[in-house]
């Protein structure tokens, strides 16, 4: 299992989206104030869609919050300015992938004092970042590789049909 923590969200359609990948990989999402719209938020529960009900989602009053009530968590922290790629950490079971707000990504000042957990996404040439959704779903499926899918459903089935075997 992971943990997803958004750093002041800013778009509610990202944090919808992301919302709903936490609910289809059993991951929790842990939200830090400021955010950038109302829980309440059309937006947020367009991207969400029916989903949104069953968010295991705590929200924090800020970064002091989220430290204080998760002490000794693992975070790992997502940023398009780390020397190492999201494929080179361990990921384990219980750990938190920390995203950044859509308009600058997490502060610098929290990077430096992590460095080893810090990682990115390979991007070509001067693109800036990947949209905020798609970027976590990249890393909690990684995450979710490096443990083995554990408790996800592995086999697809068709509806109408059946694979032969």
């Amino acid at each position: 299992m992971v943990n997803v923590v958004l750093l002041e969200p800013e778009i509610p359609a990202n944090t919808g989206n992301i919302g709903r990948t936490c609910v289809a990989t059993g991951s929790r999402l842990h939200l830090i104030r400021p955010l950038g719209f109302q829980i309440n938020d059309q937006m947020l529960k367009r991207a969400g869609l029916d989903y949104w009900p069953d968010l295991d989602v705590t929200i924090y009053d800020d970064l002091a919050d989220f430290m204080e009530k998760n002490p000794g968590a693992h975070v790992y922290m997502a940023t398009t300015k780390s020397r190492q790629l999201y494929t080179e950490l361990p990921y384990e079971d219980g750990c938190f992938l920390m995203f950044g707000k859509e308009s600058a990504g997490i502060p610098e000042e929290l990077l430096v004092q992590h460095p080893q957990d810090t990682m990115r996404i390979p991007m070509l040439g001067d693109t800036r970042s990947l949209n905020l959704s798609n970027a976590a779903a990249i890393v909690i499926y990684e995450a979710l590789r490096h443990q083995d899918f554990a408790g996800l459903n592995a086999r697809g089935d068709l509806h109408r049909l059946k694979w032969e075997d």
